[in-house]
């Protein structure tokens, strides 16, 4: 984390990858403290300039570290000119029922940033639990495609991880049935339940 550290990042990425830019460059993590995170962000909207990166993005930031961001975005703009501090096209964080963060969508829907969900199968640690039960039954699916389609139908971009090639087929299998606002409804909770690790609380 770092202005530094960054842009050694960024030009290991293409040394190691041989391409010749990168479709979506996230910050892993808000880790580091504000002038890390700022720095950050500066180097990867100078590489964007330069034409290395198409699209930017933040990873695991909680609302304070989005609002510090677009602060600090706006005065980069006073310093550099308008769209010259860069924009949050793409946010990644861990969403599922248990875990639906609305402080966090709520922010990202106002601003239109993309949502993408990881851990969305929550590595199968629900899938006993007798709504997901009930709802793969009705609609003659699995609970890891309940959950992918619920993600789905929530306006996020899931991202179900698997090396099991039958499991991957599985997981893309979900275009063909909807959830009803009924089903969307049952599944709601208000459970703060991370399968992972949970940096959006960071105040460093």
């Amino acid at each position: 984390m770092g202005y530094e550290s960054t842009k050694s990042s960024i030009a290991s990425t293409f040394k190691q990858t041989g391409l010749d830019y990168i479709d979506l460059y996230l910050i892993h993590a808000p880790y580091g403290g504000t002038e890390a995170r700022n720095g950050a962000w500066r180097a990867l909207v100078e590489a964007q300039q330069a034409g290395q990166i198409r699209s930017l993005g933040v990873s695991n930031y909680g609302v304070h570290h989005l609002d510090e961001l677009e602060n600090y975005i706006k005065e980069l703009e006073s310093q550099n000119g308008k769209g010259k501090g860069g924009e949050i096209s793409v946010g990644q964080w861990e969403l599922h029922p248990w875990l639906t963060r609305p402080d966090i969508v709520t922010w990202c829907q106002k601003r239109g940033v993309i949502a993408q969900a990881y851990c969305p199968v929550i590595r199968g640690q629900r899938f006993d639990e007798p709504i997901l039960q009930s709802l793969a039954k009705k609609h003659n699916k699995t609970p890891a495609q309940v959950l992918i389609r619920w993600s789905l139908q929530k306006g996020f971009v899931p991202l179900p991880k698997s090396v099991t090639h039958s499991r991957i087929e599985e997981n893309a299998k979900v275009f063909d049935f909807e959830l009803t606002p009924e089903d969307m409804k049952s599944l709601e909770t208000a459970d703060y339940s991370p399968c992972a690790w949970d940096p959006t609380t960071s105040n460093d």
